[in-house]
């Protein structure tokens, strides 16, 4: 919810949704329980009435929903990883495996690229702190290997790097290239991840690439994902087809068996839309994000649902993120077992990572190498 006054803040401003926690919300939460996490969330839900929660906000909801979280956890004496364990009934909380974003296109780079992002997985660590050494090492000696090459240099809304590659497969072998300059072994060491971002491609039952200049058919899509796979050490490909395109995702999975095929754009967090995924294979992993949803109890269902099924889950940033790091004691407390935070550079990205290595001192088991079908 903004406030739409283009004389303030371009209209972006917030002050009716924090008007909203202050007063309706606050009224309605007086005296009741923080320990009831589900309880409280069902109320706040009901006290908006609206599908998208755009009468009071889903900013206001979110927050209010995370702040009763915290609140409760203090009252326990507990840290807010473990809190969230005993919620979601976790028995063995474990740090996450990082998906991190080196190069970046599409809506987060002013479509200077097709694909959004080119993400690596530090597959070859053995602790988070070794992790997001490799991420470091790999994102610095990717800005030596486009500044050699007369790439640009440029930030996206990620922290990413921005290079402007006509073609994906030129952003593959820039990062091949980063990742063997930074001393590590593709594959051994750093597998690659892809986030398409497909539904931005899509128009009139078409894939257009813009920059590519090329046209390609759901099938033809398909075998492009297919060929990075054989090319390139890539373990992950998310939203490599329209969040609509449900025949299609299924004909993914059934032609990469053991590639993690996640679903951001298409499950949108949503446990009705996780449970179709479920029950057509249209996927087999999930991107979790708070805000998509709009509760911490709604949220926790979904990674349930996606847990029970044998699927992946991701917790994942978004783009307009702010400085708070609850998503980093999400993915700890659930064991989601990845986590996408963003590259590391910004302060809203390195506030996450830097949770990450202060929960890594109490000595949790880090959760490997990110899963695949």
């Amino acid at each position: 919810l903004r406030d739409g006054d283009r004389s303030m803040h371009a209209g972006l401003g917030v002050h009716r949704a924090v008007g909203h926690v202050d007063g309706e919300i606050a009224r309605a939460l007086e005296g009741r329980d923080a320990l009831a996490q589900a309880d409280i969330d069902a109320l706040l839900l009901d006290l908006d009435g609206t599908p998208s929660l755009e009468r009071l906000g889903a900013n206001a909801i979110l927050a209010t929903s995370l702040a009763v979280c915290r609140a409760a956890a203090v009252s326990q004496s507990l840290p807010l990883f473990s809190y969230i364990a005993a919620l979601s009934g976790t028995a063995r909380p474990s740090l996450p495996m990082p998906m991190v974003n080196i190069l970046s296109g599409g809506a987060h780079a002013r479509l200077g690229m097709d694909v959004q992002d080119f993400l690596i997985v530090p597959v070859g660590a053995t602790s988070f702190d070794t992790a997001l050494r490799i991420a470091l090492d790999v994102r610095r000696a990717a800005d030596a290997v486009l500044a050699k090459r007369g790439y640009s240099t440029l930030l996206a809304d990620e922290g990413g790097l921005s290079p402007g590659c006509d073609v994906s497969t030129d952003a593959l072998d820039l990062l091949i290239e980063a990742i063997e300059t930074a001393g590590l072994e593709p594959s051994r060491d750093v597998a690659i991840a892809i986030d398409v971002a497909a539904t931005g491609l899509f128009a009139d039952g078409i894939y257009a690439w813009r920059n590519e200049r090329v046209r390609r058919t759901t099938g033809e899509m398909i075998d492009m994902v297919l060929d990075w796979q054989r090319r390139y050490p890539v373990v992950s490909v998310e939203d490599a087809l329209h969040e609509d395109d449900w025949a299609g995702w299924r004909r993914l999975v059934d032609a990469a068996p053991d590639l993690q095929i996640v679903g951001d754009d298409l499950f949108a967090t949503n446990v009705e839309r996780i449970r179709r995924g479920i029950a057509t294979t249209a996927a087999n992993a999930a991107l979790i994000k708070l805000n998509q949803n709009g509760t911490l109890s709604g949220t926790l269902e979904a990674i349930a649902a996606a847990r029970a099924a044998g699927f992946g889950t991701i917790v994942s940033a978004r783009s307009g993120e702010t400085d708070d790091a609850f998503i980093a004691d999400l993915a700890v407390g659930t064991s989601a077992g990845q986590i996408k935070i963003g590259s590391v550079r910004a302060s809203e990205r390195m506030a996450k990572y830097n949770a990450l290595v202060r929960i890594s001192e109490a000595s949790l088991p880090f959760a490997g190498v990110a899963r695949s079908r």
